[in-house]
């Protein structure tokens, strides 16, 4: 299966997802975001790919994040029905955690915002020694959503996730490393080889064992619940900022490529 914004390649049991909006810097619309859960519904059904490597064209970004600006075109019907009841990164972000087999991040390039989840839900993130990372909401007047703060605290820490948000820096790679945003740091050349060789050996072991394990490791992943009071006040907060003067100013500030000036409205 080939598409102009997703490539999706098989070879021994290992799948590999390529983001192709090389012209986007490998931004995440809601097209390719569908595309992303079909494609990982589809390895499901064949039962035939035992890892998956996710990566962007080129060398310069695996995703810069998510593209507000794009418009969804031809979904379907039953893929609507889906996003009825989670937005189409949720969709696909839970695709890759839902995913029965191990899934690696494949760093050729930065990952920001979005992206960076994207990097995060993976089970493993192995970059390029020159990448960056980093989720810069705080620079545009976002609040993050509930659910991928907690795919950030479950890998970093809160400790980490606190410091990634509240300063929305970028990381280089060492750093990206030492607080948990990916596992290896290659020499570029090295990175394809490391990867795919890895994955090879997990898509070698006993299926059942590494499907298993996956399965239970997310069952404790998932331990940490909230009542209906706090879920109803995060998704407040959320929307909150989202109708905020500060997000219009943030988001017209980075177009204009100046530092915003937020008023706290």
């Amino acid at each position: 299966m080939e598409t102009d914004i997703l490539l999706v390649e098989k070879r021994d049991y290992v799948g590999t997802l390529v983001l192709n909006r090389p012209e986007k810097r490998n931004s995440l619309s809601p097209d390719l975001l569908v595309r992303i859960h079909q494609a990982l519904e589809a390895f499901v059904q064949e039962d035939s790919v035992r890892a998956v490597v996710f990566r962007g064209t080129g060398d310069r970004s695996f995703s810069s994040g998510f593209d507000i600006a794009s418009i969804p075109t031809d979904i379907p019907r039953e893929i609507r029905e889906k996003l009825r009841r989670q937005n189409p990164l949720e969709l696909a972000i839970q695709s890759v955690v839902d995913f029965p087999y191990p899934t690696i991040a494949m760093l050729n390039g930065y990952a920001f915002g979005a992206g960076c989840e994207l990097a995060i839900c993976c089970d493993l993130r192995v970059a390029a020694d020159d990448i960056r990372m980093g989720m810069p909401p705080a620079k545009l007047g976002v609040v993050y959503p509930l659910e991928g703060l907690m795919r950030f605290v479950q890998v970093l820490g809160f400790p980490k996730t606190k410091e990634l948000f509240f300063t929305g820096r970028y990381y280089p790679a060492a750093r990206a490393k030492e607080m948990g945003l990916v596992d290896y740091i290659l020499p570029r050349q090295e990175l394809e080889g490391f990867t795919y060789e890895m994955a090879g050996e997990i898509a070698g072991n006993a299926p059942l064992s590494v499907k298993g394990t996956k399965r239970i490791l997310n069952m404790l992943s998932e331990t940490i619940t909230l009542s209906d009071q706090d879920l109803h006040e995060a998704k407040g907060i959320v929307a909150h900022a989202f109708n905020s003067e500060d997000l219009k100013e943030g988001q017209t500030a980075f177009l204009q490529k100046r530092k915003p000036v937020f008023t706290g409205r």
